[in-house]
């Protein structure tokens, strides 16, 4: 009975049979959240609502929800369902990120919820592994985040006695 159990324990955790496919699944998860602490780096930095353990959760995530299916055998053909999910959650999650202030008319954290949004694609791709597709769009992503700004000025509020009253 003892073997029985024993046996049904090493069946259940399979899915890591050898080394190289340990690796692999390290490497992915773990650039997925080192790419996505880059991007929540940048956005905690400038103090907004997801930062750091935030960007790293959604890319890991991501990176798990592909890489399940692929390992228990999904065919990528499949993979568009899963995809579709992810970007349904991810949707979610960043309308969380967005205020809208009616009082001054301003919308706040629509780049916060695109950033979320980018970095789960990052996370997806990771988990695809297309590692290299992944660094250069986190990569992409930053220069938007950090360099973006800087170079195209920023808009300035609108006059509040121009617009019209509310009813």
């Amino acid at each position: 009975m003892r073997q029985e159990i024993w046996t049904t324990i090493v069946s259940e955790f399979s899915d890591l049979p050898d080394v190289s496919t340990i690796t692999l699944i390290t490497v992915r998860l773990v650039l997925a959240a080192f790419l996505g602490g880059i991007l929540g780096y940048e956005r905690e930095r400038k103090a907004r609502s997801a930062g750091v353990r935030t960007h790293m959760l959604v890319a890991v995530g991501a990176a798990l929800f592909v890489l399940g299916p692929l390992q228990s055998g999904m065919p990528i053909e499949d993979m568009s369902r899963v995809l579709q999910g992810v970007v349904q959650g991810i949707g979610f999650l960043g309308a969380g990120a967005i205020i809208v202030r009616t009082a001054h008319h301003q919308v706040e954290g629509l780049t916060t919820a695109a950033s979320i949004w980018a970095t789960a694609g990052i996370g997806v791709i990771v988990g695809l592994g297309l590692e290299a597709t992944a660094i250069l769009s986190a990569g992409i992503v930053l220069v938007i985040l950090a360099v973006v700004p800087y170079v195209v000025p920023q808009a300035s509020p609108p006059d509040t006695d121009t617009l019209d009253p509310p009813d």
